[in-house]
């Protein structure tokens, strides 16, 4: 019976012990927590329902917009004032998966500008450079019909040297046209396929974005960076991208992005007059037209 009464005590001065030990690394873990809870985060869905959460960076500069004054008119959405005059321009991005383009129904319509894909860079290992199919015809006839036009080249770059040669790509391509809106670099992620790009870090994606816009801007156009929120919160630095516009992608309702951003892309399931099938659509705070 002794024995047994000092098995026992045994028992519950071990789990004393234990529990002891389980509050001290519970407030440790609650100091931290305390201590990282200094920093301000913001909340996201992505494409997919799929909720984050991300540290909001002190330094990047943040958005102004009064998201109060996106109003839907004439099937696009707009920035208007406070007296519900529009103060955006209304746009499209279109590639080869739009093959059939009456430009001027679309410009009719009431669209201001459309971004033209130049081309892009394959997934595998080669990492060919090809040209859209579509390319020299949608800007001929954008411009045709009183677009004003922009274009993107979507990257796959694994380095510097790669990024720099998507940019001559680009700039050798676009100088017979009159292209008033940005030229943009186009990167992100790869879903259900591989890609040349998996393994690349953050710091070198970031590199690749200053390649492409440093060479694009030297040569006298604007340039821009495109990114979705999921992209823009654990892939790309800002704080070393905040000098360069972005082109904001987000089919929420209303733009998640606490940042400064250029142009909104709202939706891949818009439908314009003149184009068959879903087209991308965007709203587009700043004038970059002649």
């Amino acid at each position: 019976m002794i024995k047994k009464r000092w098995i026992k005590t045994m028992f519950v001065l071990l789990a004393a012990l234990l529990a002891a030990g389980c509050q001290n690394t519970d407030k440790k873990e609650e100091a931290k927590d305390q201590a990282d809870g200094n920093k301000e985060v913001y909340q996201f869905v992505d494409v997919l329902g799929q909720q984050y959460e991300a540290e909001l960076l002190e330094a990047v500069p943040k958005n102004t917009y009064d998201l109060k004054r996106i109003k839907k008119k004439d099937g696009y959405q707009h920035y208007t004032d406070e007296a519900g005059n529009i103060l955006s321009k209304a746009g499209i991005d279109v590639s080869e998966y739009q093959p059939s383009v009456d430009w001027s129904k679309v410009k009719a319509s009431g669209i201001d500008f459309a971004i033209i894909r130049v081309g892009f860079r394959g997934y595998g290992q080669e990492g060919r450079l090809v040209e859209d199919a579509m390319f020299k015809s949608h800007m001929e006839g954008a411009l045709a019909a009183g677009l004003d036009v922009g274009v993107y080249f979507f990257s796959q770059a694994v380095d510097k040297e790669e990024a720099y040669e998507e940019a001559q790509f680009v700039l050798e391509r676009i100088r017979p046209y009159a292209v008033t809106y940005p030229v943009v670099f186009d990167t992100e992620e790869i879903k259900n396929e591989e890609a040349r790009t998996d393994h690349l870090k953050k710091e070198q994606f970031t590199a690749n974005c200053v390649t492409f816009c440093d060479a694009v801007k030297e040569a006298g156009y604007e340039t821009m960076i495109y990114a979705n929120m999921k992209w823009m919160a654990f892939t790309l630095d800002l704080n070393e991208l905040a000098g360069y516009k972005k082109w904001y992608a987000d089919y929420e309702p209303l733009p998640q992005c606490p940042y400064e951003f250029s142009m909104w892309q709202y939706t891949e399931k818009g439908k314009v007059p003149g184009i068959e099938g879903n087209v991308d659509l965007n709203l587009c705070f700043e004038n970059f037209g002649s």
